[in-house]
């Protein structure tokens, strides 16, 4: 890997198009490099990990909303959608929305930590959705998700979005633009340009996913992945797109970020700062391999409740009596504290009538309900029902976060072996006993207990698609996945999975 300093310059600089960031990622999706074996099987399982997720939220309202509007863009030879027949085809910037919005409504797909937060896998509707429309083949499809990961997954590494509110599917739109690239065998140019207009369109707010969290927070990549085809659809015509878009005087990092100073009172030109980031990409010649740093949720919830649903599964053992507990601390990290902790200051986070997509947000509503069920459901722990129940609601709210130093240093820490999402727990019982124990990564991690592999994707798979499928659509599909790299050219509709007929359903009418 290569370290690409990236900040901030004044116009005169006139800075080199190759020293620009957009231009090394262009170049990175443009190396005909091969993809290594294990990076082929890791994409075969995240197709499955993606259809899983997306087939168990088929018929949700955001989803039911968003097939809908994209059913109303029909196109001969064009993409597939969830759930829909593979002999019926729409608008690929459309089947990127609708399929994008299902992957992404539960919660439950791939995800990687570290400057920023991501859910890679929100690359694959979009690239897939072109790889069917422009005909393309199975090996196609590898070399464009290869390049999707890597470009998001170094980019998450390098930028902290978040400290400046932004959300994060602004790495994501120009990692599928990438990869949307690498599939098509897009020059460099081409490429440099769709990056730059994917990042300029995809700067939103991270009010997405705070307060009174809505459907946005499925929307949210799903927009990121139909604007990526748009953007990769202009450069192909053409057009080009606001440079230098990371670098400039007026650019991402120049106003969004952390790249300038504000002007003095006298309106004197801003002086730049020294801030800058450095961007780890592949080298020519040098595989993408960044999809397997990434690792996939075995419970629906936010990813750093991983790990602390697997400990209040252990714990739970140790309890005989819930109302007997005083009060539950959990020191974790500076994210968790501040982003699904009490360290949010949410009152939403608290409030057991609070939508699905709150309560998926706030990890002392998650871990009450793990600690007294001992499982974790995507449907059943999130109903108005169990969220409502009085014992939870007590036992609910005498859970607090608190930030600790030594989390918040291994949450950030470049060591692998070290890395941790998880936190340690104090439960102090009211005769003043305390129960301690902590958990630094999932028990799915690649580093966890229970490192998922292809058997847990397919039993994943099973388990969130059993009486939402049939057995026969189920066994067709998983078969033909696993052969992803044999595929032919214009054959990927295979990688739909359909309902039964009239099983979908009808959203309510708009405007398309």
């Amino acid at each position: 890997m290569q370290k690409h300093e990236v900040k901030l310059y004044p116009s005169k600089s006139l800075l080199k198009r190759e020293d620009q960031l957009a231009w090394k990622i262009a170049g990175v999706a443009a190396d005909k490099v091969a993809v290594e074996k294990d990076v082929a099987g890791m994409i075969i399982n995240r197709i499955i990990d993606n259809a899983s997720v997306a087939i168990a939220a088929i018929n949700r309202r955001p989803v039911t909303s968003a097939r809908t509007m994209a059913l109303g863009h029909p196109r001969k030879g064009g993409a597939t959608i969830f759930g829909v027949g593979a002999n019926k085809r729409f608008s690929p910037e459309w089947a990127a929305w609708a399929n994008g919005t299902a992957v992404r409504e539960l919660d439950m797909h791939d995800t990687f930590l570290a400057a920023d937060y991501s859910h890679p896998g929100d690359n694959i509707p979009p690239i897939l959705a072109v790889a069917q429309t422009m005909e393309k083949s199975g090996k196609d499809l590898i070399r464009g998700l290869a390049t999707g990961y890597e470009i998001q997954i170094d980019l998450v590494k390098a930028i902290c979005l978040h400290e400046h509110k932004v959300d994060h599917i602004a790495h994501l739109c120009p990692s599928a633009a990438a990869g949307i690239g690498t599939l098509l065998k897009l020059p460099q140019e081409t490429i440099y340009q769709a990056v730059q207009q994917a990042l300029h369109v995809s700067i939103s707010f991270r009010q997405s996913r705070k307060g009174e969290i809505s459907s946005w927070k499925a929307f949210a990549p799903a927009h990121a992945g139909k604007l990526a085809v748009e953007a990769v659809d202009r450069a192909m015509r053409g057009e080009g797109a606001p440079s230098p878009i990371y670098e400039g005087e007026d650019s991402v990092i120049g106003w969004v970020l952390s790249g300038r100073t504000v002007a003095d009172k006298e309106g004197r030109e801003a002086a730049y700062q020294p801030v800058y980031y450095e961007v780890p990409l592949p080298g020519a010649g040098e595989p993408k391999r960044a999809i397997l740093d990434s690792y996939t949720k075995e419970h629906s919830a936010e990813y750093q409740s991983q790990a602390l649903i697997d400990l209040a599964f252990r714990m739970r053992e140790k309890i005989s009596d819930f109302d007997a507990i005083e009060r539950i601390l959990i020191h974790t990290s500076h994210h968790t504290h501040y982003v699904i902790g009490t360290g949010a200051n949410d009152p939403q986070k608290m409030d057991p009538k609070a939508s699905r997509e709150t309560l998926d947000h706030s990890i002392m509503y998650i871990f009450a309900v793990a600690l007294q069920d001992g499982r974790w459901h995507h449907v059943d722990s999130y109903a108005p029902k169990r969220a409502g129940r009085a014992d939870t609601v007590r036992l609910w709210h005498k859970i607090e976060t608190r930030e600790e130093a030594e989390w918040t240093r291994r949450y950030h820490s470049r060591d692998p072996n070290e890395l941790s999402f998880g936190g340690r727990v104090e439960i102090t019982m009211k005769d003043g006993s305390v129960l301690s124990d902590e958990l630094a990564v999932a028990n799915a991690h690649p580093l966890g207990a229970k490192p998922f592999g292809r058997a847990d994707y397919i039993n994943k798979f099973q388990i969130l698609t059993d009486g939402i499928i049939s057995a026969k659509e189920s066994d067709r599909f998983l078969a033909d996945v696993q052969d992803l790299a044999r595929i032919p050219a214009g054959e990927l509709e295979v990688l739909n999975v359909a309902l039964p007929r009239d099983a979908l359903a009808e959203g309510k009418p708009g405007i398309f």
